[in-house]
């Protein structure tokens, strides 16, 4: 069994995902994590992540990055949707992804083309949206409890406008934009909170296995 679930930033996909491989007994990968692991890496070599070279070589990131919480900041967030749009990057993270997915006992994993591009064969497929403004309001309220980027006052309007930039890379990239493929189930979250959300989705996930 592969469920995908697919969607902008901070539409709570991740949390989404997370629940579902809990309920069902199956791993879970947040693929974007890899992502913004190459964008780290970029950083840390002093490359430039719009530049196809220096963000091919940032592929080769070690494996303990991924457990570094300066992933989660907005910071990295941005560099990673900067690199994800370089096809070398796409192509060198795709088998890594497509060997969680298809491991046995199947899998969940959340991102932004994995119904579309890494598991298109998914026996689920969800994607996971809301209002920019409650994107941003609930990454501003998950900064400040974790305190990410060391900063005590973060300013909304900054944590919206590069939502909106992120979603336009997203969208616009000519590699795996982002987009719900033609066979999800498209659900908006703006008006739930975490439980709702999770138990809307959970109805409709056991509803696609039941073949209702």
């Amino acid at each position: 069994m592969i469920i995908a679930v697919d969607g902008p930033t901070a539409s709570g996909k991740g949390t989404i995902a997370r629940r579902l491989a809990a309920h069902f007994g199956v791993p879970h990968l947040d693929t974007g994590l890899l992502y913004r692991a190459v964008g780290r890496q970029v950083a840390i070599n002093d490359g430039d992540p719009d530049n196809p070279a220096d963000a091919f070589s940032a592929c080769a990131f070690p494996d303990q990055l991924m457990q570094d919480v300066i992933l989660r900041s907005e910071e990295v967030g941005g560099l990673a949707s900067r690199v994800s749009v370089h096809p070398e990057v796409r192509k060198a993270l795709f088998e890594r992804q497509r060997a969680f997915a298809t491991q046995p006992g199947g899998a969940v994993l959340d991102g932004r083309d994995i119904g579309t591009v890494i598991a298109p064969d998914a026996d689920v497929k969800l994607f996971i949206t809301a209002s920019v403004t409650e994107r941003a309001r609930r990454r501003w309220l998950e900064m400040v409890a974790k305190r990410i980027d060391h900063e005590e006052e973060i300013p909304l309007i900054e944590i919206e406008r590069d939502i909106v930039g992120r979603d336009a890379r997203d969208i616009s990239r000519k590699d795996a934009p982002l987009k719900a493929a033609p066979d999800a189930l498209i659900i908006d979250t703006t008006s739930f909170d975490a439980d709702q959300a999770f138990e809307t989705v959970l109805e409709a996930v056991e509803a696609v296995l039941a073949g209702e």
